[in-house]
């Protein structure tokens, strides 16, 4: 008899919410074959058995939250042995996260990692009341909001399972003006979700669809980083003839060597990543009264999916030429849409990039994706008439914009950046990079 326990999906990863049961009690199950969904404050996944045999018991219900360790369920294996087991991430994407370093050197061999320096602990105001059975139990994300908006934590009552406090609880102190003195009645919900005044009702013609957790989860962030940040916005029209050509050229090539597509993504992501560290005060996090600069680049990719959109990030982009970027990027966007993702690889972008593009976008004015200061977004490449040496001429053109945080990032600056990617765009020997 296997007990299965909750297990430790990423280094700041303290609890995890179980969404649904994909085998029940009584049904065989093979080992690495998913046995429930679970989902995390950054990102849901499926996690398979360690063993194969049938389910005798689950202990867990769905939709409750637990603690890592949290004993899940019962697995018979059929040995008359009795032993206790993480259920493990998939194989690929565990390895993927073990480390930074692995996940980039598989991408650009040869090519050394540069480590993410590690953010100074900074002590919670107080220690916690015991309010419940949960109530000690923190996330990092939990901390490192209350660190930013200088809350103590002991004021703030959790509405979470046993009285554990929730990001809702601390965005909701937040947009309160703090945290007030603790009182029974549960904290109220996230402003994400204030504009509902009551239970929706269909009418003729309607229905209604509950918000799943990670729709919810955006809709916290979003509506968080409008109100903390001071978004400006600009942009640059970029003649990409020369990079659709190159690709052109090249694509056959690379999908028979590399087994995938070749997207313009790791194109734009690569001059980007050059202009962060050209201009580095654009790569940066706003902490208190201090501005934290990073000369390394951990570029985040938003990724859209059938329950909506999560940014996996590519650890060490600037460690990686073409290539690399783009073997990482097609890795983490897969593993995306069919939820293999870890924790750890949403986690830690210094930067980001969204392309909505192939939904035949031509220009946006995206939301940062705080703690970011600032976010890239390319839109659909079109045909265009421009004017080149005094005579009308047809390339392909596209629309670069930046939003960014007018707190850190000053005009000049957001306009030197975006200067610099479309210059990488516009003049790189791109052919030297693919390597083709």
């Amino acid at each position: 008899m296997t007990s299965i326990q909750m297990p430790q999906l990423g280094e700041t990863i303290v609890e995890g919410t179980i969404l649904k049961w994909l085998k029940q009690e009584g049904e065989r199950i093979e080992a690495d074959e998913p046995l429930f969904e679970l989902s995390t404050d950054k990102v849901d996944t499926e996690v398979p058995s360690p063993v194969s045999g049938v389910v005798t018991k689950i202990l867990v219900a769905e939709g409750t939250t637990v603690a890592v360790g949290t004993l899940l369920a019962e697995v018979d294996s059929g040995d008359g042995a009795a032993s206790v087991a993480e259920a493990p991430a998939d194989d690929s994407a565990a390895a993927a996260a073990s480390s930074s370093t692995d996940l980039v050197g598989a991408a650009a061999p040869g090519s050394a990692s540069v480590p993410s320096p590690a953010a100074p602990a900074t002590p919670v105001a107080a220690s916690l009341p015991d309010r419940g059975p949960r109530s000690q139990i923190l996330s990092p994300l939990v901390r490192k909001l209350a660190e930013e908006h200088h809350l103590d934590l002991s004021r703030i009552t959790g509405s979470g399972t046993g009285g554990r406090i929730t990001k809702r609880d601390v965005m909701a102190a937040v947009a309160a003006g703090g945290a007030s003195e603790p009182s029974a009645a549960p904290a109220s919900p996230a402003p994400a979700l204030r504009a509902v005044p009551g239970p929706a009702v269909a009418g003729a013609g309607e229905e209604v669809v509950a918000m799943s957790h990670i729709r919810k989860a955006i809709a916290t962030h979003m509506v968080g980083s409008l109100q903390m940040t001071a978004r400006a916005w600009n942009m640059v029209e970029v003649n990409m003839e020369h990079v659709v050509r190159t690709r052109s050229r090249v694509k056959d090539a690379f999908a028979a060597r590399e087994g995938f597509s070749l997207t313009y993504t790791p194109f734009v992501t690569r001059a980007a990543t050059e202009a962060l560290l050209t201009y580095p005060m654009v790569n940066t996090e706003l902490r208190n009264e201090d501005i934290l600069v990073r000369h390394y680049v951990n570029m985040g990719i938003a990724v859209s999916y059938e329950d909506g959109l999560i940014v996996p990030v590519v650890k060490g982009a600037d460690t990686m030429n073409l290539v690399g970027i783009a073997r990482i990027i097609n890795d983490l966007a897969t593993r995306a849409r069919s939820k293999k993702l870890l924790p750890d690889e949403v986690q830690g972008a210094t930067f980001s990039i969204t392309n909505p593009g192939p939904f035949g976008s031509i220009l946006s004015v995206p939301i940062i994706n705080t703690p970011n200061t600032a976010i890239l977004a390319f839109d659909a490449i079109e045909k265009r008439p421009v004017v080149i040496d005094d005579a009308i001429a047809i390339r392909h053109m596209v629309y670069i914009s930046m939003s960014w945080d007018h707190r850190v990032i000053d005009g000049a600056l957001a306009s030197q950046f975006l200067a610099r990617v479309k210059e990488n765009l516009e003049t790189w020997d791109w052919a030297e990079d693919l390597g083709l």
